[in-house]
């Protein structure tokens, strides 16, 4: 397992430089590009300058681990919805260019008036459209579990995904508190998804609020070579901070060694 950041508020206000410096002085091996923030990996951007953004980190010797986007296909409207997936499609063909593996998408919402099935269905289809789309380009599309009002529970994501039905659809587990069982555990949410996870966010590890030990188990035992992302809050001091995250996920993971190789 590989450990990296993703942007969302830690880096938020960092151009690409300072990600990949924060990465390299922290030992961090990837990061997770959010959109609509600092370092401006959007669409808006020139193909020269999504050949400069690949060439920086190719560079560097940091990866980018995904580009995380907020495209979404649960609305009433189709036209927003249509509107989504062609995002998600143009989001891919980013991806592509700047050297990233995939891109985040998600649901969002559950609505009480629709039958939670057709919902699922609306979406799982709309995910299968990106994903044969991205396929094409080498682009992973990975669906987080994520949402309000009962569409990040992993029965929900588990339906979309079924109603998907495509290779290149992945999952982005989430580590949501709400998964835990009446005993702490995630693995009942965790055997729903494990055949489709391509992507891991995590949060705070080194607070007692989500079976860590067990999650990076788990992982271990399907075999997961993918990326971990931190997804954590504003630090005063994000380079020493992530430097005692990476230990507590060497321990965790069991890959702590010293000196590091």
């Amino acid at each position: 397992m590989k450990l990296g950041m993703v942007t969302w508020l830690m880096g938020k206000d960092m151009d690409c430089h300072q990600l990949i410096e924060l990465c390299q002085q922290s030992g961090l091996q990837g990061v997770e590009l959010r959109t609509e923030h600092a370092h401006g990996v959007e669409l808006t951007l020139s193909k020269q300058e999504r050949t400069e953004v690949r060439a920086l980190f190719d560079d560097s010797g940091i990866e980018i681990a995904g580009l995380g986007g907020c495209y979404e296909y649960h609305s009433k409207d189709p036209e927003e919805v249509k509107a989504n997936i062609e995002g998600s499609k143009a989001y891919a063909q980013l991806a592509a260019e700047v050297g990233a593996p995939g891109i985040k998408v998600r649901p969002n919402y559950l609505y009480d008036d629709i039958p939670h099935e057709k919902t699922q269905e609306q979406v799982g289809t709309a995910l299968r459209e990106v994903a044969a789309f991205a396929e094409g380009l080498g682009i992973q599309v990975r669906l987080e579990v994520h949402g309000i009002n009962g569409s990040k529970d992993p029965r929900n994501i588990r339906a979309i995904m079924d109603w998907a039905d495509h290779p290149n659809a992945y999952v982005c587990w989430n580590s949501n508190v709400q998964e835990q069982d009446e005993n702490g555990s995630i693995q009942w949410g965790f055997d729903l998804l494990k055949h489709k996870i391509g992507l891991v966010h995590i949060t705070d590890i080194g607070v007692y609020q989500y079976p860590w030990q067990e999650l990076f188990d788990n992982l271990k035992a399907i075999n997961y070579t993918g990326y971990c992302l931190a997804e954590m809050g504003y630090n005063p001091e994000p380079v020493r901070f992530m430097k005692y995250y990476r230990t507590l996920f060497d321990l965790y993971t069991g890959q702590y060694k010293y000196p590091q190789a």
